[in-house]
């Protein structure tokens, strides 16, 4: 039988290009294809963060979830072998379910049989503002293209219930917030094909992304600098229904750390309306996440998104964050803060993504060893 028979998406009138739907337009292994998801409570309890990604060209499918709780991080991770049913967001005991799309999605983690106190979910995602783009993504290694991303991000709401270490968390509106992100593309994975072993350093990089939910308002505020400030992704957005999405100037962040490290406790984001009027957005951090530790992300030191893990793959662990020094690669990663927000006189909530890593000028921060004092 052949392996190269239309796959069932074929049915559907979305393809691009005169290939199967089974099949990427691009043969770089690196193209990905996922999504994030933040559900946290306004008092800083819990913080839940959840994902599932495709990499098409190396054929893995993998999914994790995390849940912050004090100084213990619950993870779940699973990954397999890539289907032919694209539309089956289902890895393991982890599953989204699309109900509505650009509104509603539904996130579900099984129970662990073996763990009656391991982290399970049931939970319905609606969004509360329209889906908006972030800017078109690209970073080069000299000439060599390493990463271009399509990102669309959203804020809503969450209903449901988060079991984990004999707590149980009920989730309602009004009291929790959800933010999610879709990307696609192309970024690094793990492993280098031959000939691409290169050592690659930068000498800094400084990462912001901020999707901040108020009652009547969504705004969104990314930043991307290299060492010297240079600024190579920028963007600050209101999203209000019924209105035009509004530019807010140059975004210019001033951020407190805790002494000792580069782990934010409180920020401000200087924004500008269009009428060239100053906005301060006041941002205290309520719990934070690092995704290095149980998500995937690099440089994490057990498990990284698209790597082949062989089929029908699970994980499951508690890591304690008491303990900075236990994870010490955490601090080379980016870290989601749950953040309770001020503008204006409104009080809203989101996340407050954060890296910053070597040489920063406008920071103050000379080397990869540099903190804050």
């Amino acid at each position: 039988m052949s392996d190269d028979r239309p796959v069932p998406l074929d049915e559907y009138p979305v393809h691009q290009a005169p290939l199967s739907m089974k099949h990427h337009v691009s043969g770089d292994r690196n193209a990905y294809d996922r999504c994030i998801f933040h559900v946290f409570d306004h008092q800083g309890r819990a913080l839940l963060i959840a994902g599932l990604g495709v990499y098409p060209n190396t054929g893995v499918v993998d999914a994790y979830a995390t849940l912050r709780t004090g100084d213990r991080l619950h993870a779940v991770r699973a990954s397999d072998a890539l289907g032919e049913d694209r539309m089956n967001l289902s890895v393991g005991p982890l599953t989204i379910t699309v109900d509505e799309p650009l509104k509603r999605l539904s996130l579900h983690c099984d129970p662990d049989p073996a763990d009656p106190d391991g982290l399970s979910f049931d939970l319905t995602w609606t969004g509360d503002f329209p889906a908006v783009w972030e800017p078109h993504h690209t970073q080069r290694r000299g000439d060599r293209l390493t990463l271009e991303g399509r990102r669309f991000v959203q804020a809503g709401h969450c209903a449901g219930v988060i079991r984990a270490g004999g707590e149980e968390f009920a989730v309602t509106a009004g009291e929790w917030t959800g933010t999610r992100d879709r990307s696609w593309g192309v970024r690094p994975l793990p492993g280098e094909e031959p000939g691409r072993a290169e050592e690659f350093r930068p000498e800094g990089f400084h990462w912001l992304w901020i999707p901040m939910r108020f009652e009547d308002r969504f705004v969104m505020v990314v930043v991307q600098e290299d060492a010297d400030g240079y600024r190579t992704l920028n963007e600050a957005l209101l999203v209000r229904d019924g209105h035009r999405d509004t530019q807010l100037g140059w975004p210019r962040t001033d951020i407190t750390y805790r002494p000792g490290t580069r782990d934010p406790e409180r920020a401000v984001v200087h924004l500008t309306d269009p009428a060239g009027k100053p906005l301060e957005a006041g941002v205290e951090i309520l719990a934070s996440s690092p995704l290095a530790v149980g998500a995937g992300y690099p440089p994490a030191p057990d498990w990284q998104h698209g790597s082949w893990q062989g089929r029908d793959w699970t994980d499951r662990r508690v890591y304690d964050l008491s303990d900075p020094a236990a994870h010490p690669l955490a601090a080379y990663g980016v870290t989601d803060h749950a953040a309770r927000f001020t503008l204006e006189g409104q009080t809203g909530y989101g996340i407050f993504e954060h890296g910053s890593f070597g040489r920063h000028d406008p920071s103050g921060f000379a080397d990869h060893t540099s903190i804050a004092r």
